[in-house]
């Protein structure tokens, strides 16, 4: 291809964008899903959060699964201003106790319930939420209610394996992510600073 074609077809792809970024008008929160079965759900929410209080953006993240363990993003964000509610319990494969699990995630669920009705969070992230609307122990009516009601320039990001396709019907963007090889199958341990 020569310099003038490349240049060319460069130039139609650069009036294409600049087209769609000239046709978005509508300013808002949005609402974001990362699910999917593989890897860096989580680690990706944690990157958006970055962004965000790197712009000066009030952000609150609530940890339904791994609360309870180490964690290098919990432990850098919370140095700059991001707020965290972490459930106690970890998860069901730890307590084996419904009650003490449903307890638990309807207390960080209450502190969710008041970030996503305070205009002053930006960026609320609700990581691996989806396992609990799957095993019941928050009411996806009323997470669907309360999102749907949070202050127009908010935005949320949910994360988890198998989002509710009703929240993905009403989010503006959901991104899966899927394993394609993973280093725990081949019986490979977990590394701090890249798994946790």
């Amino acid at each position: 291809m020569s310099e003038h074609s490349h240049q060319q077809r460069q130039q139609k792809l650069k009036e294409k964008v600049d087209a769609r970024i000239d046709a978005a008008q509508q300013e808002k929160g949005l609402f974001l899903i990362i699910t999917g079965n593989g890897k860096g759900k989580s680690t990706s929410a944690f990157g958006t959060v970055a962004r965000a209080a790197g712009h000066g953006f009030k952000c609150g993240v609530a940890q339904y699964i791994k609360g309870t363990w180490a964690c290098g993003e919990r432990d850098l964000l919370s140095q700059h201003g991001v707020d965290f509610h972490v459930m106690s319990t970890g998860f069901t494969w730890d307590t084996q106790d419904k009650t003490a699990d449903t307890q638990a995630a309807q207390k960080i669920w209450s502190a969710c319930k008041t970030m996503l009705s305070d205009p002053g969070y930006d960026l609320v992230v609700l990581d691996e939420i989806t396992y609990m609307i799957t095993y019941g122990y928050i009411d996806l009516d009323d997470v669907i209610a309360t999102i749907s009601q949070r202050p127009s320039e908010q935005s949320v990001l949910i994360t988890g394996r198998g989002a509710h396709r009703r929240l993905v019907e009403m989010a503006d963007t959901v991104s899966e992510v899927r394993n394609v090889k993973h280093a725990f199958d081949a019986g490979v341990k977990a590394r701090q600073g890249i798994d946790w």
